[in-house]
């Protein structure tokens, strides 16, 4: 399938490689009989921009889910702290702004459904299930489990969950979503499907 996005994907923040983008896209769109997608950690919405154009063009649903106040890398005075997402007056770090305005730029406020709260209260009571779970949220051990066991759970057999930033070697990146990748393998519900940069995609088996 032949990737068409609806705006320079280079004008929304965020931490994506384009090859995983494209790898993000296709696996919408392979998900779209399966049932709607959830990612979790849209930030500025670069990876909603690849997946929610592929759920609009196959007539899909994402839920993008953040409570937008940015992980702890993204805090002020840390690694990846942005100046132009902090909220002066609140004194707290906002991406919803930046996130909203680039989905009416993508023309995809049909398709995309944001999510504004933490993982764990926003899987409290959810049961729709789900074709596609894209894990790309606070990299602690902490949020990155609570991710996993949160959502995992929702994918429904044949669906897909794809994991960003995996790092085998510690000297690359932080753990933790490695440490997720290597638990759906182990747990005997998923099998590998490709690796595409740091991006892990797996399937349901059962």
């Amino acid at each position: 399938m032949e990737m068409t996005l609806p705006l320079d994907i280079e004008t929304v923040k965020g931490f994506l490689n384009p090859k995983e983008g494209e790898a993000l896209y296709r696996l919408a769109a392979d998900a779209s009989d399966l049932g709607p997608c959830l990612e979790v950690g849209s930030y500025c919405g670069k990876s909603t921009v690849y997946i929610g154009s592929a759920c609009k063009l196959m007539g899909n649903t994402l839920f993008a889910l953040d409570h937008h106040r940015g992980s702890e890398e993204h805090q002020p005075g840390e690694e990846y702290h942005d100046s132009e997402l902090f909220d002066p007056r609140a004194q707290l770090m906002d991406s919803f702004h930046s996130f909203r305005g680039n989905m009416r730029r993508a023309d995809l406020e049909q398709t995309v459904v944001p999510v504004v709260a933490p993982s764990v209260v926003a899987a409290r009571h959810w049961n729709t299930p789900l074709g596609l779970v894209f894990i790309d949220g606070g990299h602690s051990l902490e949020a990155a489990l609570t991710d996993y066991r949160s959502w995992t759970r929702h994918i429904v057999p044949g669906g897909f969950l794809a994991i960003h930033d995996i790092f085998p070697n510690p000297e690359d990146g932080g753990q933790a979503p490695y440490e997720i990748y290597q638990l759906a393998l182990n747990s005997a519900q998923f099998e590998l499907v490709e690796m595409v940069e740091t991006l892990g995609i797996l399937r349901r088996i059962q």
